[in-house]
């Protein structure tokens, strides 16, 4: 269990994350029809993405609402799987505090991009 916040342990949760996110039935279509087999690419762009949000690195530049408002099919329930996803890894990797810290930024990314999608927040 990570007590630090470090790059490494950022890229351990964006992989084992999105490992998941590839096995889970309800959200590996919507990532297979926008990422395909192009995954390191992706990774490595949200290992840039976690530390810039985690660690101020600024290491990341990019329009993470303008991308995903570009996805097509995206519903709910994906919202409130991508979240318990999130937050299973996060709490299994880091401790409670650093698992909370993850969660909240988590949520607030998911607040946004609801309101792009559907104009309200659906996960709470």
């Amino acid at each position: 269990m990570h007590a630090e916040l470090t790059r490494a342990a950022i890229a351990q949760l964006v992989h084992e994350f999105y490992d998941d996110v590839r096995r889970d039935p309800q959200l590996q279509p919507i990532f297979e029809a926008a990422i395909g087999d192009n995954w390191e690419p992706h990774l490595a762009r949200m290992v840039e993405f976690w530390s810039t949000v985690m660690m101020a690195t600024h290491e990341f530049q990019g329009n993470v609402y303008g991308k995903h408002m570009a996805l097509d099919g995206v519903v709910p329930d994906h919202f409130q799987r991508w979240i318990a996803l999130f937050e299973t890894t996060a709490q299994r990797l880091f401790t409670p505090e650093l698992a909370d810290e993850f969660m909240l930024v988590a949520r607030r990314i998911a607040a946004s991009l609801q309101y792009g999608f559907f104009g309200r927040i659906v996960v709470h």
